[in-house]
């Protein structure tokens, strides 16, 4: 069996998806703001969602982690790695459910992603790509440094400085 490593920091405890999580996912993916990671979804997308970050855990050896909110010891968001054959390098995705925006938690993910990336996975380029009017991760994009590299119609693609050059 694969293990998804937990990544604990400050706030957000880091780790793997479970099927217990899968009504909170639903609960998020189901509204107007999932529209920005390509919903809304209905329930059958949620769960091959759920499905498909284990798979990607395995083949690629990273993916999404699940954010546990120590207060609420559920499920808050989902931030992680994807690199899908056709992007040109890995991508830095995060996402916070909808009643804790603005609280740090995604800021604190990113962070903590971004160390584990360099440190473990000994990844040289992350690049988040995000739509401009999506402007709560446009403006945690900013204030972490990253550079914008490439304007596209639909995404703004910004590379991460790495941990270990920071």
């Amino acid at each position: 069996m694969f293990l998804i490593p937990e990544i604990i920091k400050e706030h957000p405890l880091l780790r793997a998806p479970r099927e217990e999580d899968f009504e909170k996912m639903k609960e998020y993916m189901t509204r107007e703001r999932a529209k920005f990671v390509g919903g809304s979804y209905d329930e059958v997308s949620t769960w091959n969602g759920l499905l498909k970050s284990l798979g990607y855990w395995h083949l690629r050896g990273y993916a999404y982690c699940h954010i546990e909110h120590r207060d609420r010891i559920c499920m808050t968001g989902a931030p992680g790695f994807l690199h899908h054959f056709d992007f040109p390098e890995p991508q830095l995705y995060w996402n916070v459910h909808h009643d804790l925006e603005g609280q740090g938690i995604a800021f604190e993910a990113a962070l903590a992603l971004r160390t584990y990336s360099a440190d473990k996975l000994y990844l040289s380029v992350v690049l988040s790509y995000i739509n401009s009017i999506n402007t709560r991760p446009v403006r945690l994009t900013k204030t972490k440094g990253e550079k914008l590299k490439l304007m596209g119609n639909d995404f703004d693609a910004y590379r991460h400085p790495m941990a270990n050059k920071c």
